[in-house]
């Protein structure tokens, strides 16, 4: 299958139980998950009968599974605590990904607080996040999705040209990719609604990083104008992205073979609706 479509789903009462459970009634062919409170530090064990559960029957249906990671991660904090607590919390999610066999684990880029210049908070990002990548040693272990934002505040990548100094910071590590989210890379100013936008966005995100560092697709609409800075995604083909550049998305040669994800509102019914819809828009 050239693009796998699913979504994130809620595992709250076991991986496989809830989550895999869920996603068959999308019709998902690629899931998400958390494996962790996305808005806290706890690193919760796991269930090892859900983990094996979970990663057999992802690998008899050919389901690929990704991990997201808390969403307070940040190396490019001024504050020692939130740096420290994101190693923590990131060597978690690589690991609990590497028990559920997920394929990549996606983190958010984050930004430069307390007014410091981006070298500098690139420079740290380089310091804590680069031996988590060398910590990466096992044939199933995982990949690191680094997840541009909306382009709010100090944020550290956010349009594509951003992707090249964090992969410089990071030696372009060979475990590390690209999750593009489509909501946030139009937010940030790259109008994929326009003509060709959705080709020449692709195009200079594999100018930037390489061919083959695209891992992840979040497929995802925007509430908000192009260049807002506003992280509101809405669903596929009712937002200001539209149906369209989902479609030329899918043709793209820098996405071939990449799953898509939905991260949009409406509960199971606006999900299964948003997975069908792109489904539809495949060559």
């Amino acid at each position: 299958m050239r693009n796998p479509i699913g979504g994130h789903v809620p595992v709250a009462g076991g991986l496989a139980k809830v989550g895999l459970t869920y996603a068959r009634e999308l019709g998902a062919e690629t899931v998400q998950v958390f494996v962790a409170n996305p808005r806290g530090w706890a690193t919760p064990p796991g269930n090892p009968a859900q983990d094996e559960l979970f990663r057999s029957e992802c690998e008899a249906e050919s389901i690929p599974a990704y991990v997201h990671a808390p969403y307070l991660i940040n190396f490019g904090s001024h504050t020692e605590a939130t740096v420290e607590k994101s190693v923590e919390s990131l060597r978690h999610s690589l690991r609990r990904g590497r028990e559920i066999g997920a394929l990549g684990v996606v983190v958010h880029t984050g930004s430069a607080t307390g007014g410091r210049p981006r070298p500098e908070a690139l420079a740290q990002v380089r310091t804590h996040l680069l031996p988590l990548l060398d910590e990466l040693t096992h044939d199933d272990d995982p990949f690191l999705l680094l997840e541009s934002t909306a382009g709010q505040g100090s944020s550290l990548c956010s349009r594509t040209w951003d992707f090249g100094p964090y992969f410089e910071a990071l030696d372009s590590h060979p475990k590390l990719g690209v999750c593009l989210d489509t909501c946030h890379i139009f937010a940030a100013g790259h109008d994929l609604a326009g003509p060709g936008g959705m080709k020449q966005t692709l195009d200079l995100l594999v100018d930037t990083v390489g061919e083959g560092r695209l891992k992840l697709i979040h497929a995802n609409d925007s509430k908000d104008v192009t260049g807002a800075h506003k992280d509101r995604h809405e669903n596929i083909g009712a937002g200001h992205i539209g149906e369209e550049p989902f479609r030329e998305l899918l043709s793209h040669p820098a996405t071939e073979g990449v799953p898509l994800v939905i991260e949009t509102p409406g509960g199971k019914e606006g999900h299964a609706a948003d997975v069908a819809l792109l489904k539809s828009l495949r060559p």
